[in-house]
């Protein structure tokens, strides 16, 4: 049986801000990522497309996988903030959204095509707008990829007036 995501904060998303390539669930062409809780850590599932195979046939191309890792910690940040501000997925209250600031990737080993990854995320908040987020990724529950994302809250520049 597929594991998935069956609650994910992009789901909650406003549709104005709803089309990440990676995380938007209004991209037609996007990846659809979602973000859900794993306990006290954060669990996103994603089986690359055979078009994202990198220079060596077989293996997933790295850029493919820094952009699973971003959308990953940014949805993680906004469930974290989302239940620090009493709320949960579903609830009808839109979750604050978050911009990358900085992204560290460490290829561990080759990324097999052909099966889910798995992210798991740790939060650690570092100043009230800014968190750091902790991935690790897993194919086959072996470790293939580790990332370290600074978010911060997005400005209210990038919103719409309210």
């Amino acid at each position: 049986m597929e594991e998935k995501v069956i609650k994910a904060i992009q789901d909650d998303y406003p549709d104005d801000f709803a089309g990440c390539y990676g995380c938007g669930r209004l991209n037609e062409q996007g990846h659809h990522l979602r973000t859900g809780w794993l306990g006290e850590k954060t669990i996103t599932i994603y089986t690359p497309r055979p078009e994202y195979t990198g220079g060596i046939p077989g293996f997933v191309y790295g850029g493919a996988l820094a952009s699973f890792i971003d959308c990953h910690s940014a949805g993680s940040a906004s469930l974290y903030l989302h239940r620090q501000n009493g709320h949960e997925i579903g609830d009808g209250v839109n979750p604050p959204r978050f911009v990358t600031s900085s992204l560290q990737v460490n290829y561990k080993q080759p990324t097999p095509m052909g099966g889910p990854l798995k992210a798991i995320g740790t939060i650690e908040e570092i100043h009230p707008k800014k968190y750091k987020v902790y991935t690790e990724v897993f194919a086959d529950n072996q470790l293939v990829v580790t990332g370290e994302v600074i978010v911060v809250l997005m400005p209210k520049t990038f919103r719409k007036e309210e």
